[in-house]
């Protein structure tokens, strides 16, 4: 009897961590034990292993009398899922002498069914994209991930259906071809008139011109924004158009995005191409919407990372839901600190929020009732440094009933404002790139990239320091209009910033 080792590898937040499978066995009465802080699914693995190990031509563990005892290394870190049944099946197996294993730079994962199938597991293409600067040459993985983990680089993926078609690989029986790698065609950036994967287009939005050119500044330079109108204006479907006028992901963000939504159990789709849109109810809990658990998990805000984060009836939300967006809005990253350790997420989302006038939602003009005090403490839900954080706000109308009866009527389409706000981001791209900076959007800018990449025509610099000193802006509100600013200029063409554009932002501040 003797030792054989074997690696895995499981999600902590989205880091992956490779956890070693120590498998001893010794004479004596049968006992069959995994130590190594596991959770129920690592522990009920000692089933499962067996019956697949039996179902796959070989004797059960529990079949002999002998001693089994698995670690999972390091001890003190936290085990979680059934991810690691492959690995332990394959370590028993090389510690009865059933097969040689060379376990150096191999990966497994997978969970094991009772008659030695392998069952799907989450996070593989997180996983797989880190383990090659772990110092993993080659992965053996369930064949109902393959598609997701082909999109993996820099290692040898071997797609298995089941452990007795494992086991031949290792003994050299029947050889498993390596996964070749898939490389999607993304490449969009020359493609503005592409189609996409959204049901609603601005062409289906009549009126509202002034909300459209909101939304086309806040995809243009990745704004937070803010749409307040009575119901039935048109708010929510204004957001739901508004994923067709964002450029598609590169590869690059398409594989952080689908390492995100693989990690959370969220994928639907082998590869995520278009941003993501995500639209919680207003009854969401903090973990939903932040992120969180005893194992932290992505929230929304996270699960729409690169994409949109929609919240409907803003005021609506938990007051603390709101008040924990100010880290994310600000840092476009989210921290969940928990007892056994902090976990960063990504969250470079774009907010759209919409709310209604008062709480009766009608407003003034249909006979609104709310008195002053309810709307004001209605409105205030919304705290000073949420409002400040939120670049763009704008006030949704009516509904024109001549406009919405005109047939006839011609209405740009979202593949026309997608052309100019693709043309936007490339001006804003090429101005970061030659001063050296790692920042693609204008709403990313600090103080100091301001001061280094902003152009600014005096008439506009007088207007917006008379501005700021007549509204009574903060610091935070003052360098925001100048981004929103450099926006509307890079929609038009220009690279100096002009009065009229600081004015156009300036109407774009909050109005409640």
């Amino acid at each position: 009897m003797s030792i054989a080792i074997s690696h895995s590898a499981q999600l902590t937040g989205l880091r992956s961590e490779v956890i070693t499978i120590e498998v001893d066995i010794s004479n004596g009465l049968h006992a069959f034990s995994i130590v190594g802080l596991g959770d129920r699914s690592v522990d009920e693995a000692r089933d499962r292993v067996s019956a697949a190990i039996k179902n796959s031509g070989y004797v059960s563990p529990k079949q002999k009398n002998q001693k089994v005892v698995i670690s999972l290394a390091p001890a003190d870190v936290r085990k979680e899922g059934p991810s690691f049944d492959l690995a332990m099946a394959v370590a028993y197996l090389a510690a009865s002498e059933e097969i040689e294993l060379d376990p150096e730079r191999k990966l497994f994962l997978g969970e094991l069914s009772l008659d030695g199938s392998i069952r799907k597991v989450s996070g593989i293409l997180p996983i797989l994209c880190q383990a090659a600067a772990q110092g993993f040459t080659s992965v053996f993985i369930p064949k109902s991930n393959e598609n997701e983990a082909a999109l993996a680089r820099d290692i040898t993926i071997y797609a298995v259906s089941n452990l007795k078609e494992l086991i031949e690989h290792i003994k050299n029986i029947q050889r498993i071809a390596p996964t070749l790698p898939r490389a999607p065609n993304l490449n969009h950036e020359n493609n503005t008139g592409m189609s996409t994967p959204h049901e609603h287009d601005l062409s289906m939005i009549r009126g509202n011109e002034s909300a459209k050119r909101g939304l086309e500044i806040a995809a243009a330079g990745a704004h937070n924004i803010v749409m307040s109108g009575p119901p039935g204006t048109g708010k929510t479907m204004l957001a739901q158009s508004f994923g067709s006028i964002l450029p598609a992901l590169s590869y690059e963000q398409s594989i952080e995005v689908t390492s995100i939504h693989s990690a959370a159990k969220t994928l639907r789709e082998d590869l995520i191409a278009y941003p993501p849109f995500r639209a919680p109810h207003h009854t969401a809990s903090y973990p939903a919407v932040i992120g969180g658990g005893s194992f932290p998990k992505p929230g929304e805000v996270t699960l729409a990372h690169r994409g949109i984060l929609f919240l409907d009836e803003f005021p609506e939300f938990n007051r603390e839901v709101i008040e924990a967006l100010r880290q994310p809005l600000e840092d476009r990253s989210i921290t969940i600190s928990r007892a056994r350790g902090v976990v960063t997420f990504p969250a470079q989302c774009i907010l759209v929020a919409s709310m209604n006038p008062c709480p009766c939602g009608l407003g003034k003009d249909k006979g609104c009732k709310c008195s002053e005090k309810l709307i004001t403490a209605y409105k205030r839900k919304i705290s000073g440094p949420i409002m400040d954080r939120v670049d763009i706000w704008v006030n949704v109308t009516k509904i024109d009933y001549a406009k919405l009866a005109q047939r006839s009527l011609i209405v740009e389409n979202s593949a026309t404002v997608r052309s100019r706000v693709q043309s936007a981001r490339a001006r804003q791209q090429a101005r970061f790139k030659k001063k050296g900076l790692a920042i693609c959007y204008n709403s990313e800018m600090d103080a100091k990239n301001i001061e280094s990449c902003i152009q600014m025509t005096e008439d506009a610099r007088s207007t917006l320091r008379f501005s700021a000193e007549r509204l009574g802006l903060s610091g935070r509100a003052f360098h925001r209009i100048i981004k929103v600013s450099q926006t509307i200029a890079d929609l038009a063409g220009v690279e100096e910033i002009k009065k009229d554009f600081i004015l156009e932002a300036i109407q774009y501040r909050e109005k409640i």
